[in-house]
């Protein structure tokens, strides 16, 4: 009889500590969950309607895409490390090909491809070349930069909000 009850005991503990386990887990997934979001909100707030800040940090040799919104016209920034060290910038639209709804650029390898027309463009360019098929670069005098940042002001962006209306529409 000692033995019958001491088994029942025994399982007893394990129901509550595998109770205690799962009721653990849920409450820290439910924490995450929550946290998770709010770090999200709080982040998208951040880019829209006020200055985009970059840390460079981030940026490498593969170009990072930056989302920004502006009146409800969702635009994109590209930043990205050149081979000389130096970090680019630019609008993640084509100067030509814009207004087509696939002017927008993928990086392959060392080179962004033009999603509308297939023009590579060298990933040390960007910044660097104007006009034609490229992205729309963001030169010096329309962001600044300190060691930990880049920052791109509301008012710029949104003077090129424009080039956006018809982005990734087709």
């Amino acid at each position: 009889m000692a033995v019958k009850n001491s088994k029942k005991i025994q399982n007893n503990n394990i129901v509550v500590i595998a109770s205690v386990v799962v009721v653990s887990v849920v409450v820290i997934i439910a924490i995450v969950g929550i946290l998770g979001k709010t770090t999200n909100e709080a982040s998208q707030a951040s880019v829209d309607n006020s200055d985009l800040v970059i840390p460079i940090s981030e940026v490498s040799e593969t170009a990072k895409y930056y989302p920004y919104s502006i009146d409800g016209t969702d635009m994109e920034i590209i930043a990205l490390k050149a081979s000389d060290g130096t970090v680019r910038t630019a609008l993640n639209t084509c100067q030509i090909c814009y207004d087509s709804g696939r002017g927008y650029y993928v990086q392959e390898g060392d080179t962004l491809v033009c999603q509308n027309c297939g023009n590579r463009f060298s990933a040390d360019q960007v910044e660097i070349v104007k006009g034609g098929c490229n992205p729309v670069p963001i030169m010096k005098e329309n962001k600044t930069e300190n060691e930990a940042n880049i920052t791109i002001s509301k008012e710029f962006l949104a003077q090129n909000v424009e080039l956006f209306t018809n982005w990734k529409t087709r």
